[in-house]
């Protein structure tokens, strides 16, 4: 089975979603999402710039959608991109994941099973 996240050839959520997310989160209240990088888009939520309009594409992805694609800011990303789940990441399908890739023309991931080893006799 491959080490390799399924994200790294996808980038799909990061151009379809909006990344909204508590202001809290940014660095100027002590968090870890640079300042520069969020809009306003209500008194205590902020969202990553490019995914509050459209056409959607985070300011923080770099590449081309369904090819390679990383997080310029991955270790700094918001707790909403921390808990976007890869379909099948975790042993379940995810939606959302599907409903991402499904836009870009991607077909939605597959579970992955490992073959048992078998002893020879």
């Amino acid at each position: 089975m491959s080490e390799a996240s399924p994200c790294l050839n996808c980038g799909a959520c990061c151009s379809h979603f909006r990344v909204s997310f508590f202001w809290g989160e940014c660095t100027s209240a002590g968090g870890t999402v640079p300042d520069e990088l969020v809009a306003p888009i209500s008194p205590s939520r902020v969202a990553m710039l490019g995914t509050d309009c459209k056409p959607t594409r985070c300011i923080g992805l770099v590449g081309e959608v369904g090819s390679q694609v990383q997080c310029s800011i991955y270790d700094q990303r918001s707790s909403t991109c921390r808990e976007f789940d890869a379909s099948w990441a975790n042993g379940e399908a995810n939606v959302d994941c599907d409903a991402a890739r499904a836009a870009f023309g991607l077909p939605a991931l597959q579970p992955e099973f490992e073959i048992p080893y078998e002893q020879s006799a």
